[in-house]
């Protein structure tokens, strides 16, 4: 694919947790932007996938399916509590992908793969799993004109503004994670239109300052 942007479709219910692991560092890895859209259905590794993008959009009838690691075990009661065993590191490396994409608490994503959650296109939003719906139902929900949209768009932005300057791809996912989830309160308190865009200002600032300090 060379250093091209990439847009990835995904329509799926998963399959080996292992694949979906592989795929997700690969496009972690992509120097370009990563954009997956989330058409239909991403379930169980493919919802792995989806959290790897720099943006992930997902269709208002589209779903996330999360839940622990499976696998088909048989034996004595030793060898079967071997097996539960076996399986909480797997666990536990998807509840830290899940928190990285979306900064929700490492145990409410631990309690929702437990029970197996099923997210819909607007609550994905609503819990960072996802940057936005599909453009189609974007327009449809910009009456809503939330906060939190804003907050997303700004971000938008400035990882575009950041690219201009040649900050590394690695250092604009931080920056852009803290804009997102480091701002006290952003999306639960409705920060209104000017203080939104003092927080974009205030990161702009000090990125350039940054720049121009290690250039």
């Amino acid at each position: 694919m060379g250093d091209r942007d990439v847009v990835v479709n995904i329509n799926s219910p998963g399959g080996n947790y292992f694949e979906g692991l592989a795929i997700y560092n690969t496009l972690r890895e992509h120097k370009a932007k990563v954009t997956v859209k989330i058409l239909g259905v991403a379930a169980s590794a493919a919802s792995v996938i989806a959290m790897a993008a720099d943006e992930v959009q997902i269709a208002r009838a589209g779903f996330l399916m999360i839940h622990n690691a499976w696998v088909v075990a048989e034996g004595d009661r030793h060898q079967l509590r071997e097996v539960a065993d076996f399986l909480e590191p797997f666990d536990a490396a998807a509840v830290d992908i899940y928190v990285a994409r979306s900064g929700m608490d490492a145990k409410e994503v631990a309690k929702m793969l437990d029970r197996e959650t099923w997210i819909g296109g607007a609550e994905a939003v609503e819990k960072g799993l996802a940057d936005a719906l599909l453009s189609s139902d974007e327009i449809a929900a910009s009456a809503q004109n939330s906060a939190a949209a804003k907050t997303r768009v700004a971000a938008h932005r400035v990882d575009d503004l950041l690219a201009q300057l040649n900050v590394p791809r690695s250092e604009r996912r931080d920056l852009i994670a803290a804009l997102k989830g480091g701002m006290p309160g952003a999306a639960s308190t409705g920060m209104h239109d000017a203080a939104v865009l003092s927080e974009v200002n205030d990161l702009l600032k000090s990125t350039l300052n940054t720049f121009k300090t290690s250039v």
